[in-house]
């Protein structure tokens, strides 16, 4: 009512609240059906804030400043009532408020999503400097420079932050990657809003090479047909131009519910000690909860496959091709490792976890998360005319987590055990699986706001790849999700044409800001 007549400013409010002192006579209890009854005062200002009629940060100021300036009001007004109708008229007073505070609380996202798409173009503008640093890993170029690009911008939204360059004995010591150079800095930025809890946000800034096939340059965003293209867009700079914006929403239209750590590391893609993995070794990773965005959009992950990989190096003896017979050709007997190998693979990847598997992997008839054993990699011989004495190939093994990691190690090593060939074998542990319990308060937390944003109830599911997320798990104990942006198949992460739809990076925006928001 008061607001179809015009009263949506202010000024109405203050008149209501400063009633001259001649009115009390006339008007007596009905000043408080001005303020509480339908389509009154109260009701004015939630009208117009769901016709979007204020500007951000509105929702906020109706529960923070109106709704205590009326209450007090209708406090004042219940004192003057005769004590046989004040307990009705105060019941009816408390049931408007909590109504009232009930439909704040919805409005308050539908402010903050008005928001969010009006910052779409600031979101593009974002993605399209994070997609033009070439991060590639290997080698690891441009780490400094998109870290300096972030620093400002994480700066002006209230946080400290902090660049962490790995110590080069650390690197040394723990990557091993050929053809990693360079410093390997990382970000981490910190937001204290005085909250008793802290929410961990972790993404990776490295991509890996572009390769072949694309339709237009790698590293320029391109927009067309509702889609954004470009390496990285998917994995995972989408979700890191989706964080920036969400974290302007809660500032302009809300408040954060806990301190926020955000941290954006490097070298993920290379498989190894990832900038994670050294935060982690070193502390760096505190929080109550944690969120991973190195995923996709297609579930809420809550468990992985570990991975091991191996390496077979088998000898043979040199000679001429024309005398090969006086050799011993090490490709050859590599086979007959690769075949063991080959057996062993049908009878681990005839296993299955108990973890449902992600709903893009339907279609293939995957319902349960798997374990795989990859032959991968293969080398041997230097010239078509000399009998190879070297052939080295190399593979991972992907564990569920029922698994361990040392059970599955160990298998690989007695399959080929008792083979008659020359073979030195080695395996490497990486990230351990990982799954966190279904039942977890974070994780319904987690599917609440996504269901906010999306307006489809999530679907839990496990991983078959493995994350350095997992890493963290395993050391702090940290209850953590995964939920990132793009989708496993169709945004071609690693792929050519990699793209996300303009619908899911907006999504994921509103996702990210809802959860933070609480």
């Amino acid at each position: 009512m008061y607001g179809g007549m015009g009263f949506e400013t202010d000024t109405f409010l203050e008149i209501c609240l400063e009633l001259p002192e001649r009115h009390k006579v006339e008007l007596g209890p009905r000043r408080l059906d001005v303020i509480v009854r339908e389509g009154g005062i109260l009701d004015a200002h939630l009208e117009n804030l769901r016709k979007g009629r204020y500007g951000s940060g509105r929702a906020n100021y109706i529960e923070d400043v109106v709704f205590p300036k009326l209450e007090e009001k209708c406090l004042d007004i219940l004192e003057e009532l005769p004590p046989e109708s004040r307990s009705f008229r105060d019941a009816q007073v408390r049931e408007a408020f909590n109504r009232a505070r009930d439909s704040i609380n919805m409005l308050r996202y539908m402010e903050l999503y008005r928001y969010l798409d009006s910052k779409t173009p600031e979101m593009l503008e974002i993605l399209r400097d994070l997609v033009g640093f070439e991060t590639v890993a290997p080698p690891g170029d441009n780490y400094h420079e998109i870290v300096d690009y972030l620093i400002p911008i994480f700066r002006d939204l209230g946080f400290e932050t902090e660049k962490v360059v790995m110590p080069q004995e650390i690197f040394d010591q723990r990557c091993g990657v050929a053809g990693l150079v360079g410093d390997r800095a990382n970000l981490r930025a910190r937001l204290d809003v005085e909250a008793e809890e802290t929410l961990v946000i972790y993404t990776h800034l490295d991509v890996v090479p572009a390769g072949e096939g694309w339709s237009s340059d790698p590293f320029v965003l391109d927009v067309r047909d509702g889609r954004v293209y470009g390496r990285g867009v998917a994995d995972s700079k989408g979700a890191v131009a989706a964080l920036i914006v969400a974290l302007g929403a809660v500032r302009a239209c809300g408040r954060h519910r806990r301190n926020l750590e955000v941290l954006l590391t490097t070298d993920e893609e290379v498989g190894g000690y990832s900038g994670l993995c050294y935060f982690t070794d070193e502390g760096l990773v505190k929080g109550d909860f944690m969120l991973c965005m190195d995923s996709f959009s297609d579930d809420i992950i809550i468990g992985c496959n570990g991975i091991i990989t191996w390496q077979a190096t088998v000898r043979g003896k040199s000679v001429h091709s024309g005398a090969s017979f006086l050799g011993e050709n090490a490709i050859e007997k590599a086979m007959v490792v690769i075949e063991a190998l080959l057996d062993l693979k049908k009878k681990v990847e005839a296993r299955r976890s108990t973890l449902r598997a992600s709903s893009e992997l339907a279609a293939y008839g995957l319902d349960r998360v798997r374990p795989m054993l990859n032959v991968s990699v293969i080398h041997g011989g230097f010239k078509e005319n000399i009998v190879p004495d070297k052939c080295v190939v190399r593979g991972d093994r992907r564990v569920i987590s029922e698994e361990r990691m040392e059970d599955a190690a160990a298998e690989m090593e007695r399959a080929v055990a008792d083979l008659d060939v020359d073979l030195e074998w080695r395996s490497w542990m990486g990230y351990p699986p990982m799954r966190i319990d279904p039942e977890h308060p974070w994780v319904a937390e987690v599917s609440e706001a996504l269901e906010k944003a999306s307006g489809k109830k999530p679907r839990l599911a496990g991983a078959q790849y493995s994350l350095d997320q997992a890493y963290v798990v395993d050391v702090t104990g940290i209850p953590s999700c995964v939920y990132g942006v793009g989708r496993q198949t169709d945004s071609n992460p690693h792929g050519s044409d990699e793209n996300v739809t303009l619908e899911d990076l907006a999504i994921y925006a509103q996702f990210l800001a809802s959860l933070m928001m609480g």
